[in-house]
């Protein structure tokens, strides 16, 4: 269990934890392959969020799950790239976070993952919490928690 008064601290920053959806770059699951190939290339992202109908998150998309599909045996193909669609190859199972959320479930989660969706009860994609924007706070807490507080170690 994080200690309340360190809790308190990591959450003064909390309103820029979420970078709000509009900010983020998505595809939509019934987009094609090649679309969502250039989408990665130009936002240079390692994974995005995939969006079905009325903006619900459905996945993420990497560029290595668009790159299996055009592996061949002697040469790369991108023929099936205008084939398949996102939703043929996303990741489904995906580690998701509500707002407002709690912060060990986050910290625990953002371990394995660069970032988290955030979606609403209703499966709405609202935005992403990042493990950059986390760390920075921590860097944060870390060089001035003696500057605002007085910490003693307790002997045992």
């Amino acid at each position: 269990m994080i200690d309340p008064a360190i809790n308190d601290i990591l959450m003064e920053n909390k309103e820029h934890f979420v970078i709000p959806a509009s900010s983020v770059a998505t595809v939509q699951a019934d987009n094609s392959l090649t679309h969502a190939f250039l989408v990665l290339t130009k936002v240079r992202y390692s994974k995005i969020p995939v969006l079905g109908a009325d903006d619900q998150f459905v996945g993420l998309l990497s560029m290595p799950m668009i790159t299996e599909t055009m592996l061949g045996l002697e040469q790369l193909s991108f023929a099936k790239l205008d084939e398949l669609c996102v939703g043929d190859v996303m990741q489904k199972d995906v580690a998701t976070i509500e707002n407002p959320y709690a912060t060990e479930e986050v910290l625990h989660l953002l371990v394995d993952n660069p970032f988290l969706p955030v979606v609403a009860s209703t499966g709405e994609f609202t935005g992403i919490v990042t493990r950059r924007e986390w760390m920075k706070t921590f860097n944060y807490l870390t060089h001035n928690i003696g500057k605002e507080y007085k910490l003693n170690r307790i002997e045992k």
